[in-house]
């Protein structure tokens, strides 16, 4: 199901969507697997252990709060698994 196909994971730098990634690994042979998220950091530290150059994994920095770049990446997509989230809930209900 998974094979040749380009797979976008937003939140991919948490914690399901590293363990989702090896998951797709070790299980399937993507076409590429995108790792969007707004913590470069955190997509820093998971290239050590998915480098693009030793598998299919890009990774692509954006907050899903910016419609514009998440269509960008979007793009050539044939999944999408929506994995971001905001956890300060207190805070986020204050903000509305």
């Amino acid at each position: 199901m998974l094979n040749n196909r380009n797979i976008l994971i937003t939140g991919g730098t948490g914690s399901f969507g590293k363990k989702f990634t090896e998951f797709i690994l070790k299980k399937y042979s993507p076409e590429r697997i995108i790792i969007f998220s707004r913590d470069e950091y955190k997509q820093s530290e998971m290239a050590k252990v998915f480098s693009p150059s030793e598998y299919p994994v890009r990774y692509f920095l954006g907050d899903i709060r910016d419609k514009d770049r998440l269509y960008r990446a979007f793009e050539g997509i044939d999944y999408v698994v929506h994995a971001a989230a905001l956890k300060q809930v207190p805070a986020l209900e204050y903000n509305l």
